[in-house]
């Protein structure tokens, strides 16, 4: 990376951000951090103020108080050193739709002062052999894929994604998952907005909620809302001819017995599991639909999220 593009301290800095319409209070007082080369992703419904903080961050929306520094610098201001180091892809992004794929990309690099080459940009979404289609005849996954290399045809060094893998079919998501991770390997930060929880699982370093306007959970994706903490889940159905009473002492906190189906919650996961393995070896028999986990980010973020749902 140029040095005279480097920036001390974190690449986002959040400190008390508000922002109101009227009577109505969409963010209130929400500070965090996303340090350099890190993916960082910010969940929450509808209505819960991403959108509005995003938008903030991006410097589209200004704030109504409270402090925000994006690569060192306020994006109110608008510089235009800070649009350079800076690459936007919306969840539908408008381009001259006439224009090649190639076209596209060296038209939008003349926009910047630094640009990467198109062939590049090209190679890394694997768009090399739709370089001279029309973007109108792309599909919906390839043209998803351009927004991504049009995002980075100014080689930034913060990237902001909003619902990158929308319509994607699961092949298509996974493929696109892996372009995102490579652009951390060039020391790009990414901010992930999604409603996938997988996706966030899978590409987030760390994740925050938003609920009602205010940060209500962060952390890793597999320690946020205590999730590393929470019981481990082994599930099973009942060989036949077998009943509750037939269970083992597995020292499971919580057993639930629904017909065949046993559920047992155990905070000694790797204790509970061998006590049942070892009663189904001696006993000679399969336990079917058996799988041990614990609960999965999309039942913490439901969990979290649900007071405002009601």
């Amino acid at each position: 990376m140029n040095a005279s593009r480097t920036s001390t301290g974190p690449a986002i800095e959040v400190a008390g951000l508000s922002k109101s319409y009227g009577e109505l209070r969409a963010v209130r007082e929400v500070s965090f951090e996303v340090g350099h080369g890190e993916v960082f992703c910010l969940l929450g419904p509808n209505g819960a103020g991403k959108t509005t903080t995003v938008e903030i961050l991006e410097g589209y929306r200004e704030r109504s108080g409270g402090e925000v520094r994006v690569l060192g610098m306020d994006p109110a201001r608008g510089q235009r050193e800070l649009h350079e180091r800076v690459g936007i892809v919306l969840q539908s992004c408008g381009v001259q739709s006439e224009l090649t794929v190639a076209e596209l990309l060296e038209m939008y690099g003349r926009y910047y002062s630094r640009s990467r080459p198109a062939e590049e940009l090209l190679e890394l979404v694997e768009l090399d052999a739709k370089r001279d289609v029309r973007a109108s005849q792309l599909s919906g996954g390839q043209r998803r894929r351009l927004d991504l290399a049009l995002g980075l045809v100014g080689d930034p060094d913060l990237v902001f994604l909003d619902e990158p893998t929308t319509g994607f079919d699961p092949a298509a998501r996974r493929h696109a998952w892996e372009t995102i991770r490579s652009l951390c390997s060039l020391g790009k930060t990414i901010f992930l907005t999604t409603h996938f929880m997988d996706e966030a699982q899978y590409l987030a370093d760390r994740i925050a909620v938003m609920r009602a306007g205010e940060i209500i959970a962060s952390g890793k994706p597999e320690e946020i809302g205590g999730r590393d903490l929470r019981p481990t889940e082994i599930r099973f159905a009942l060989p036949a001819g077998m009943s509750a009473s037939d269970l083992p002492d597995t020292g499971a906190q919580d057993v639930v017995v629904d017909g065949d189906l046993v559920l047992l919650r155990s905070s000694d996961g790797l204790r509970t599991t061998h006590a049942v393995t070892e009663w189904a070896l001696a006993g000679g028999f399969e336990l079917e639909r058996f799988s041990v986990a614990q609960p999965s980010l999309e039942d913490i973020y439901l969990e979290l999220t649900a007071e405002e749902a009601q």
